[in-house]
C-alpha cells in the first residue's frame, strides 16, 4: 500500500466520523512517519506503535492557546506494514488506530478509549471471527 493511498483512507475514515466529532477537531494534521524516532521509542519502552498523537489535548486547551502549531497523529508506515496482512485489512486497521489516537486528541485515557471503540466498532469490522 502506498503512502498516498493511506493518506486517502484517513480523509476517508474523518469523512465518516459522526458531524459532532469531525466538526470539533481543528489544529491536527495527519502525516504518515517510516517509524518512531528513538525518543519516542525510548518513551513508550520499544512498544511497536502504529500511531501516536502528540499535542495539547482539546480539553486542555485554554484561552492562550493560540498561534501554534498543529497537533499530530503520526502513523508508523513500517510498523503497520507489519501488522497488516493484506490490502484488504488497510481500511479496519487504520480505523482503529485513527479512532484510538482521535481519543487522545479529545482528552481520553486509555481506557476510556477502549470502551468508546468497543461501543463504536461492531464485531465484524474487529476482524474477529
Amino acid at each position: 500500500m502506498e503512502r498516498d493511498e493511506i493518506m486517502g483512507m484517513v480523509r476517508d475514515i474523518l469523512d465518516q466520523l459522526p458531524d459532532h466529532i469531525r466538526e470539533n477537531i481543528k489544529n491536527l494534521e495527519f502525516v504518515i512517519e517510516d517509524r518512531p524516532n528513538f525518543e519516542i521509542k525510548r518513551r513508550f519502552r520499544g512498544a511497536m506503535l502504529l500511531g501516536l498523537y502528540q499535542g495539547v489535548p482539546l480539553p486542555k486547551r485554554g484561552p492562550g492557546y493560540t498561534f501554534v502549531l498543529p497537533d499530530r497523529i503520526s502513523l508508523f508506515y513500517e510498523n503497520l506494514l507489519k501488522v497488516v496482512r493484506d490490502d484488504g485489512e488497510w481500511p479496519r486497521v487504520l480505523k482503529d488506530v485513527i479512532l484510538h489516537e482521535i481519543g487522545h486528541y479529545f482528552g481520553f485515557n486509555e481506557m476510556e478509549i477502549r470502551k468508546l471503540m468497543d461501543e463504536m466498532i461492531p464485531e465484524t469490522d474487529k476482524g474477529m471471527d
